[in-house]
């Protein structure tokens, strides 16, 4: 698998009680997806679906982010959630606004979105940014499937914001790779060797989440 794809295990079974999302740029995420539902009903259930971890590995790759979602009333089903590529002229605003602040680059590396990277470019999904597909019968969108993929995209987002760099479009290595480029000098004493060698901090613990009611 190359970068350009990225997997992540599956999510297991969790209880308790909590937010799905603990990030600005993880809620901004959920609240895209929540306000184009037409059916909150699909949301609760597709809630209870990713607490439930009947979420299989996800993959992340530019404009996709898929899955296979089990069900209590058939499947597996596979399903995915489409969301378009930044243009080559937002990017280089990203990577401009990113390079011209030390501080900025230091808390991607940090695993930390820094708000006014999305001022000017429309990074964060809006309404209807977030298109999804799945093979279930259900004609409603986002179904259950597509929802508890989406609820758990957020974790991912919260550990790893270059998760949603690589679904508009560009690597991890890519973005360090031009912001080298740009900048003459390390960023508060880290080589670009030790960037590419950050470990990525480990996925949130998700003991405190529960399924939502009925």
């Amino acid at each position: 698998m190359t970068d350009r794809v990225q997997g992540f295990p599956a999510f297991p079974a969790r209880e308790g009680r909590g937010p799905f999302a603990r990030t600005w740029w993880g809620r901004a995420w959920l609240r895209a997806m929540e306000d184009t539902a037409l059916d909150l009903r699909q949301l609760r259930r597709g809630r209870r679906y990713a607490v439930a971890g009947l979420v299989g590995p996800i993959s992340v790759s530019p404009g996709r982010i898929a899955a296979t979602v089990d069900d209590v009333d058939g499947g597996p089903f596979r399903t995915s959630v489409h969301l378009a590529e930044l243009s080559t002229a937002d990017w280089e605003r990203l990577i401009g606004r990113a390079a011209d602040r030390a501080g900025n680059l230091a808390a991607l590396l940090d695993r930390h979105l820094p708000p006014e990277l999305a001022d000017d470019v429309p990074l964060l999904p809006g309404i209807g940014d977030l298109d999804p597909e799945c093979e279930c019968p259900g004609f409603e969108l986002p179904c259950r499937h597509a929802a508890a993929l989406s609820f758990q995209v957020s974790w991912l987002l919260d550990a790893d914001p270059f998760v949603l760099l690589l679904a508009r479009g560009r690597t991890e290595r890519e973005i360090l790779h031009e912001l080298g480029e740009r900048t003459a000098r390390p960023v508060e004493g880290i080589l670009a060797a030790d960037a590419y060698a950050r470990a990525v901090p480990p996925l949130p613990d998700l003991a405190d989440f529960s399924p939502v009611p009925r």
